[in-house]
């Protein structure tokens, strides 16, 4: 099935080894086909929530994002952007300047040295433009696949999955995964679907996550998954 997709030759190779030690069943497949279409119904526009016009711009705003809402991170950028225009500017931001800028996103003096070590390795290593490569956004501090695949799949429009808390809890709960360690679980749903499919089912599951498969009290009652769900009541195998 992936192989024959024209964006494989995107997917990085160690997901690739990964998804071929994956042999998910026919049946699992075609459920998750089903789901994905419904949440294409559900959520038309899913997209990226971090506001951005470079790559550098989401990269630094998906940093910010850990253990922070993307609506705050989003009320920062904004005027951060305009002080910090390019990957030189981050690199060599006088100290303290930049942990006083990004302060509300909280834990700032770890995402401060974490965008000052990304910044200074975009310049030194690839020109001053952020890589599309994963190998190569994986060598840029404070990113870890998380990270790389949100820049690939938004900024660049490569094919790849991003698991936050949502994505994890979703895929734990449809039964496509036991896996805890997020890139497991990343394989796990990419043997499940085309590549071409990846971005827009990672972002309609996590906004599934945000609206109806809430951590604490799900609302299985109004959930469009409800029949497809191991999770709810009337889900058949």
């Amino acid at each position: 099935m992936h192989a024959k997709s024209p964006v494989w030759e995107h997917v990085d190779e160690a997901l690739k080894k990964q998804i071929a030690l994956r042999r998910p069943a026919k049946k699992l497949r075609d459920r998750a086909i089903k789901i994905a279409d419904r949440l294409e119904v559900e959520f038309p526009s899913a997209f990226c929530a971090l506001d951005f016009k470079t790559p550098l711009q989401l990269l630094v705003a998906t940093i910010l994002s850990a253990q922070c809402t993307d609506a705050r991170v989003n009320q920062v950028t904004p005027e951060l952007f305009k002080v910090y225009r390019n990957a030189k500017d981050f690199a060599y931001a006088p100290e303290g300047e930049l942990e006083e800028a990004i302060r509300p996103t909280g834990f700032f003096n770890n995402k401060a040295k974490a965008i000052r070590g990304a910044a200074r390795s975009i310049v030194e290593d690839f020109g001053g433009k952020v890589p599309s490569a994963m190998e190569d956004l994986l060598m840029l501090r404070g990113t870890a696949r998380k990270t790389a695949n949100v820049v690939r799949m938004h900024a660049f429009g490569l094919p790849g999955i991003s698991v936050d808390t949502h994505f994890m809890r979703i895929m734990q709960r449809l039964g496509f995964t036991s896996e805890s360690a997020p890139e497991k679980i990343e394989a796990d749903a990419a043997a499940l679907l085309p590549p071409e499919r990846w971005t827009r089912f990672t972002d309609a599951v996590i906004l599934h996550g945000r609206k109806t498969c809430q951590s604490r009290s799900p609302k299985c009652a109004a959930c469009c998954l409800a029949d497809l769900c191991p999770s709810a009541g009337t889900f058949e195998k």
